[in-house]
């Protein structure tokens, strides 16, 4: 076997035609055989600038003689071996994506020619142009949260690419993706809660359900998954450890939770938990909230979103998404003392920092109790006669930090 040549070794020759070439050792086959880049210029002393930046770029690795495959090769590679761990929907997602918005602009690129300039320009086009069919009046390019998600995609593939060795970096790391303008967060403010639970007792099909959604802040699929052995009567504990998803077709699937951290168990309220002590002893299913025309199926996450939709509606409250009962109850839980540590766990977040940047908004009643714990604070320590907040009764309102 030939001995092997380090990565970054260059070597430079001019042409028959004038041009200059130069070529760095960027791996090696299986056979130990050098692999090598060209890179082509009009004079020496340009080349030896390009020669220069390539070989820095290169220094260290050592690729396989795969990093000579296009992207939409690689892309339908990463994706086959994603398939053994994403969900089956984000995983169709990754593939719509990559077919229709990515392929068509870089696939046939080679891997390790893709730039950070080419992604870039690819979600510029996006942006102003990547609709496939848009309707008549429609805006011709994708949201800037779709691209967003492209980009995330793209950015885990190209990275595995690096892990592989089939590229010397990520050139994603050098791409500052479209911001996402995010609606105002919606939640039901305690006059609208204490409305909602009124509400929700005139229904005793769907009472237990969204009481306890409202008291554990579950995502839609986590709460509509739930089976009677995850809960410990006992220990007044639930254990989450699946998700209801549809998959493409229609069939409803219990699948892996979320993320890493969506596998977990949570102690419940007093309450939420003897409710479902009473609830289990008239239970004829395995699941806790089953199906109320099938019990022997888990209750479908639309006919949950329908049925909030129907209760607002009924109580004269704002239309929110199913999604906005999870942010009321972590919202609420943070305004009432519960640490950002602890909530990050019971919702199943990766970091609690996420868990901070979520909900860092506040509502007037949370801004009022503030006021109240602080305004007693002081007056504790400082004397009844301090008013911390004297011009609040002539419309002033204090600064929030």
């Amino acid at each position: 076997m030939p001995k092997r040549r380090p990565s970054g070794d260059g070597s430079i020759r001019k042409r028959g035609d004038g041009r200059w070439e130069g070529r760095i050792v960027v791996g090696h086959k299986e056979n130990g055989d050098p692999i090598f880049r060209y890179i082509y210029a009009g004079t020496q002393k340009e080349l030896t600038a390009k020669l220069r930046q390539n070989i820095e770029i290169y220094q260290g690795a050592d690729l396989k003689e795969q990093c000579r495959m296009v992207l939409s090769e690689w892309l339908d590679q990463w994706l086959e071996q994603m398939s053994l761990t994403l969900r089956p929907d984000t995983l169709e997602r990754y593939r719509h994506n990559m077919k229709n918005h990515v392929t068509p602009y870089l696939g046939q690129k080679r891997l390790n020619q893709i730039t950070a300039a080419d992604l870039r320009k690819l979600y510029d086009t996006l942006a102003q142009n990547g609709r496939m069919d848009p309707r008549p009046g429609q805006d011709p390019g994708l949201s800037g949260a779709t691209v967003h998600g492209i980009h995330t995609t793209l950015h885990h593939a190209l990275r595995a690419a690096v892990e592989q060795r089939l590229l010397p970096s990520n050139p994603a790391d050098e791409v500052e993706p479209p911001k996402v303008s995010r609606s105002p967060m919606s939640i039901l403010n305690e006059e609208q809660l204490n409305r909602f639970m009124e509400a929700i007792k005139s229904d005793p099909i769907w009472h237990d359900f969204f009481y306890t959604e409202l008291t554990t802040g579950l995502r839609r699929g986590e709460i509509c998954a739930l089976r009677w052995t995850d809960f410990d009567g006992r220990g007044g504990t639930l254990k989450i450890s699946r998700t209801l998803h549809r998959e493409k077709g229609g069939r409803l699937v219990a699948g892996e939770p979320k993320t890493s951290a969506g596998a977990r168990k949570i102690v419940l309220p007093p309450s939420t938990a003897q409710l479902l002590r009473e609830r289990k002893k008239r239970s004829c299913s395995l699941w806790i909230f089953p199906d109320p025309l099938r019990p022997e199926l888990p209750v479908s996450p639309s006919a949950a979103y329908l049925r909030l939709k129907s209760l607002l509606e009924e109580a004269g409250l704002p239309d929110l998404r199913f999604h906005d009962l999870r942010h009321t109850f972590a919202s609420h839980a943070l305004a009432g003392g519960v640490d950002a540590k602890t909530l990050s766990g019971i919702l199943g977040h990766t970091k609690a920092s996420f868990t901070l940047d979520t909900y860092t908004h506040t509502t007037g009643d949370m801004q009022k109790r503030a006021a109240e714990i602080v305004g007693g604070f002081l007056n504790d320590y400082l004397g009844k006669e301090l008013k911390p907040w004297q011009g609040a009764e002539n419309g002033a309102t204090a600064g929030s930090v």
